[in-house]
């Protein structure tokens, strides 16, 4: 496949996902039964602002994120890593322009803060698979959610109980902040950079542990923050967990938290295709 047609793809995926969710994410939406009053409005409201985003080809939020993209590369695929950071690079681009998003990058975080007017540079992470395949996954990230993920280093003796309290703290923190109905990418072990790298990878992934991962969606929606910070049920509507080894001494514990608008696009290219 040329670059070109590379390029045109993640761009249509791009912008498609800015304007409507994941078949698996807008189930999660459509089949929820509020607890009534306050919190039925507002999944109502969600729902007709996923309508009106579908059929007018909008992006569904004013707040289109930023680009954070995972390249999962195979073994065997033969692709330059050059290749593909033009690739990313260049679709991201041109979706922000194509797509209407909002400028919402800034070149450094803490002075200045000059915008960059792009929406780029793209938050990119690499890793290699076994296979031939490159698969490219874009999570645009809102960051009414981002501010409220978080990270806990707990102590190795707490235990899976540590680990559903320490999520369960983070998002009686966040409140209604992070615009629930919420999902929740939950990583942990390795290092804390990388249980926050877990974190978000999660939610292209299986959880590794349904068990958990049911005991924190019903911990989280016990505390009755409900939809948009209103009360009452659901507060999330789904967890999905990852883990790999750790220290002896640690067990970090890192949560991105994603709103009900939660974005992403999967473009796969097999050998030959990029």
């Amino acid at each position: 496949m040329e670059p070109d047609r590379a390029i045109s793809r993640v761009v249509h995926a791009i912008i498609e996902a800015e304007r409507k969710l994941p078949s698996d994410v807008f189930e999660c939406i459509n089949s929820a039964v509020p607890s009534g009053g306050k919190a039925e409005s507002v999944m109502n409201a969600i729902k007709q602002n996923l309508e009106i985003a579908s059929r007018c080809n909008l992006p569904m939020c004013q707040d289109t994120g930023v680009f954070w993209c995972l390249a999962s590369i195979g073994r065997n695929s033969g692709v330059s890593l050059p290749l593909i950071e033009s690739v990313i690079n260049s679709a991201a681009a041109e979706a922000a322009e194509k797509g209407f998003l909002r400028k919402s990058v800034v070149s450094e975080p803490y002075k200045a803060r000059k915008n960059t007017e792009t929406n780029l540079p793209p938050f990119i992470y690499y890793e290699l698979t076994d296979g031939d395949a490159v698969e490219l996954s874009f999570l645009l990230k809102g960051f009414g959610s981002e501010n409220c993920s978080s990270i806990r280093m707990l102590r190795p003796t707490e235990g899976e109980d540590g680990v559903v309290k320490a999520v369960v703290e983070m998002m009686k923190e966040a409140g209604g902040k992070p615009c629930p109905p919420v999902f929740l990418g939950v990583g942990i072990g390795g290092t804390m950079d990388r249980a926050a790298f877990l974190s978000k990878k999660a939610f292209f992934r299986e959880s590794m542990d349904a068990e958990l991962s049911a005991r924190i969606l019903s911990s989280v929606n016990e505390l009755g923050i409900g939809p948009g910070g209103l009360g009452g049920y659901p507060t999330a509507l789904g967890v999905s967990l990852l883990y790999e080894p750790t220290h002896i001494a640690g067990l970090p514990v890192a949560l991105t938290v994603n709103c009900w608008a939660e974005r992403k696009a999967v473009i796969r290219f097999e050998r030959g295709e990029l």
